[in-house]
């Protein structure tokens, strides 16, 4: 059995079988948790006892074991020690931001990420905790590691950029980090099972669970892959960013993720492939499109180096209308004249998603910053679906290119 393959971790792990025999885990719904022995509760409060040692359970906002049981599956699909759910992917990221950060200390993070998590480490953080972050062009990594001081803290990307879709070298960005001393974190959201962060080298994995692996645009979770003691460090009951400030995954949705993730693999190759047939048939019409799979793009062969080539290149794409009035009435005949998609945010969903990026997952970043991150005005993100046959697909997205004058 292949060790790095995630499908083959996260098998092994499924055959523990539910409390009740049943193939499926239970729900937890109890809030709080009750102990045989009185005098074990003070081990659990001190940290000395706890699902791992002793069999123990505190609270719902400690640890559940409907979403402990997730958190598992999630670090047999990533590779890391351990994982938890929160309860957004922004809980996620907030959590591993201000466990690894104190008052007045710097981050180092891409240009190119999240509008949300843009304005976290932009906005929020300087404001509430004096910490500051400088953006830089994570496909450079003379100019990471010119940007890492004695008071940075943690180096932050994405797996493949927001929207832009750059693809991080994460071996050499883990070597610049650990060179630091410092941890890479990765936020592979747009590329679950495509990605193994953790086996090319980053410290912490975080994902919006809301998107490809949630898979239906229904739910809002995150999740956090790394190491049992910075896991256990997020749960603190002093300090740890998830038990005290609460983000934690409600144990219905985390069964709910539970029963998608084994048909994560297809959903993955499905959207991938067809991103790829789309994109080669939108180049051949020489319509500026940018997709990782394509040869054309400038980290094509860094993905084809470090991906797994069972699951695609991932299930995005972008294309640019050149101005954001002509993007706005591609995606208006799109959604509205041929049924290809919807107009909205977020991604993951077996129908095409579609957003003007510059006024919508980015739109936090001033112009300044849209410019320097590469994202044009016009730039559309797709992404895409599987539903409807590639045919019915691609002639629904000619006609509108063709009736909006963009081929």
């Amino acid at each position: 059995m292949d060790s790095s393959n995630p499908v083959e971790d996260l098998a092994r792990l499924r055959h523990e079988f539910g409390e009740h025999g049943g193939v499926n885990m239970s729900i937890e719904a109890s809030s709080t948790f009750t102990v045989v022995d009185p005098a074990t509760m003070p081990d659990i409060f001190a940290g000395r006892k706890g699902p791992d040692s002793g069999g123990c359970y505190l609270y719902g906002r400690h640890f559940n074991p409907t979403v402990y049981n997730l958190g598992r599956q999630l670090a047999a699909l990533e590779g890391t020690e351990a994982a938890y759910c929160s309860a957004s992917g922004m809980g996620a990221i907030s959590a591993v931001i201000l466990a690894l950060c104190n008052a007045g200390d710097h981050v180092v993070a891409s240009h190119t990420i999240y509008g949300g998590t843009w304005a976290l480490l932009h906005d929020f953080m300087p404001a509430k905790t004096g910490v500051k972050t400088t953006f830089v062009d994570s496909n450079n990594v003379a100019a990471v590691k010119a940007a890492i001081t004695d008071k940075t803290r943690l180096l932050y990307v994405e797996s493949q950029s927001n929207p832009t879709l750059r693809v991080a070298d994460i071996p050499a960005l883990a070597a610049i980090a650990h060179e630091a001393g410092i941890p890479l974190v990765v936020d592979n959201t747009f590329t679950p099972l495509v990605l193994s962060p953790a086996h090319l080298g980053a410290d912490i994995v975080v994902h919006s669970l809301t998107k490809f692996i949630g898979g239906a645009s229904d739910l809002i979770g995150g999740a956090v892959c790394a190491s049992a003691d910075f896991i256990a460090s997020l749960m603190d009951l002093h300090t740890g960013p998830l038990m005290i400030l609460g983000p934690t995954m409600d144990p219905t949705v985390a069964a709910s993720v539970a029963q998608r993730i084994p048909h994560l693999p297809l959903r993955m190759k499905a959207h991938g492939d067809r991103s790829l047939a789309l994109a080669e048939r939108l180049a051949a019409l020489g319509v500026s499109v940018s997709y990782p799979g394509l040869p054309a793009h400038p980290d094509h062969k860094l993905l084809e180096r470090l991906r797994h080539p069972d699951f695609g290149h991932g299930g995005l794409l972008t294309l640019d209308a050149g101005d954001e009035d002509t993007a706005m009435a591609l995606m208006n005949t799109l959604q509205n004249g041929h049924q290809f998609g919807f107009v909205a945010v977020s991604l993951g969903y077996f129908d095409t998603l579609m957003s003007c990026s510059a006024t919508s997952t980015s739109s936090e970043m001033p112009d300044d910053a849209l410019q320097e991150a590469a994202i044009q005005p016009g730039l559309v993100r797709m992404a895409v679906g599987y539903t409807g046959t590639l045919e019915q697909r691609w002639g629904q997205l000619k006609a509108a290119l063709e009736a909006t004058g963009l081929a």
